[in-house]
């Protein structure tokens, strides 16, 4: 993550059902849906003005970070949020067993 989003504050807007920064009044988010103590994340989006410029790693890190702080079960069905973990081994920990697609992680 790039250094000048470490003080960017994650949001839970569960208005929104999404985890998202603001940065500049526009947005990075992921859109979850909650399952008990597990957490599914569904779609990893930033608004235009974001693109190319690590929101979305941002926004992703931000919330490994969220639900390991709070012991959350994830089902990453975003195949951004997939992407991410295979290339960071180390968050595969958050991960379900049973979802399908653990074994590829």
């Amino acid at each position: 993550m790039r250094t000048e989003y470490n003080d960017i504050k994650l949001v839970k807007n569960e208005a929104k059902k999404r985890f998202e920064i603001e940065i500049d009044g526009h947005f990075a988010f992921i859109d979850y849906r909650e399952i008990g103590k597990q957490i599914a994340l569904v779609h990893t989006e930033t608004d235009p003005e974001l693109a190319g410029k690590g929101a979305a790693t941002a926004v992703v890190e931000k919330t490994l970070h969220y639900l390991d702080e709070n012991n959350i079960v994830l089902l990453p069905f975003c195949p951004y949020v997939f992407a991410y973990i295979k290339k960071h081994p180390e968050w595969k920990r958050l991960v379900s067993p049973k979802f399908n697609g653990y074994d590829k992680l």
